[in-house]
């Protein structure tokens, strides 16, 4: 289920406010400035920080 282009435009980051982009599958929202992943859960954003998770620091130890 793909979130609509409404949704998207409304939700922000609890945190620090900023937009937030869905993932490819939509089944993530994420705040490039926190790093932070919510969940999509049943087309429904979980946007607490309880449930959010940090994005894979992947891209930045593989330049290291």
């Amino acid at each position: 289920m793909t979130l609509s282009r409404e949704l998207l435009d409304i939700l922000a980051c609890p945190l620090c406010k900023n937009p937030v982009v869905a993932d490819e599958s939509h089944s993530c929202l994420i705040c490039h400035a926190c790093q932070l992943s919510y969940p999509v859960r049943d087309g429904i954003p979980v946007m607490l920080l309880d449930e959010a998770s940090a994005l894979a620091a992947d891209a930045t130890t593989e330049k290291s």
